[in-house]
């Protein structure tokens, strides 16, 4: 929450954060969208949409590890805002611990809206997320994205990340589809293939109904 965020975090080595990664994997992995934590160029990617002037707010929804926290907070200025919502208890933990400038919020993404309430926020510049989308059913699709939608209102916007080799498959074409259906604007960045494996990002602005 202050300018200090990033200079406070007490950045985890690589090999913690892929021990942390892989425990949560094994753990829960049904829960679990991603294959690796996320490349500093997609997390680059990712985190374009953190305004740098201002006083934002920017929520991440499964945080994971913090890889792409990290790129937040280099990129939020001194009087922004960074949340991460997270669902793993365990992870939860490891986010406080090794991110102290972090506001991290347990809880489900389906509850955005009671969540943001519960710690004062009223507006949200910025959502980028982390969720295992390929993992949930339409109707949770449906649900989060109608409370990402109501988060960011008119003026904010939203982004997610999806790797190159499953868009052949009929969920993403449906998942796309769905954002298209979601907002008025859709657009796909070019594919980061300094990523494992390689990966692009949807941008979505403006809520639809």
């Amino acid at each position: 929450m202050s300018s200090d965020a990033p200079s406070r975090s007490a950045a985890p080595s690589r090999s913690e954060a892929l021990g942390a990664f892989f425990s949560a994997f094994l753990r829960r992995p049904g829960t679990m969208g991603a294959v690796a934590p996320s490349s500093a160029r997609l997390a680059s990617v990712l985190s374009s949409v953190v305004p740098r002037a201002g006083a934002p707010v920017v929520v991440e929804l499964g945080p994971g590890t913090g890889a792409v926290s990290a790129v937040i907070a280099q990129r939020l200025p001194a009087g922004g805002r960074h949340l991460a919502v997270e669902l793993d208890p365990d992870m939860v933990a490891y986010l406080r611990r090794t991110r102290p400038g972090l506001e991290v919020v347990p809880g489900d993404a389906r509850e955005l809206g009671k969540l943001l309430a519960e710690h004062g926020v009223d507006r949200v510049d910025a959502i980028i997320c982390g969720l295992p989308w390929a993992l949930f059913d339409d109707t949770v699709q449906s649900e989060v994205l109608a409370e990402i939608g109501r988060a960011i209102g008119d003026t904010g916007a939203f982004t997610r990340f999806a790797y190159v080799q499953g868009m052949a498959l009929p969920a993403a074409h449906r998942f796309r589809a769905k954002l298209r259906g979601a907002f008025e604007e859709v657009l796909v960045s070019s594919t980061v293939w300094r990523n494992v494996p390689p990966a692009f990002v949807y941008v979505c602005r403006r809520p639809l109904g």
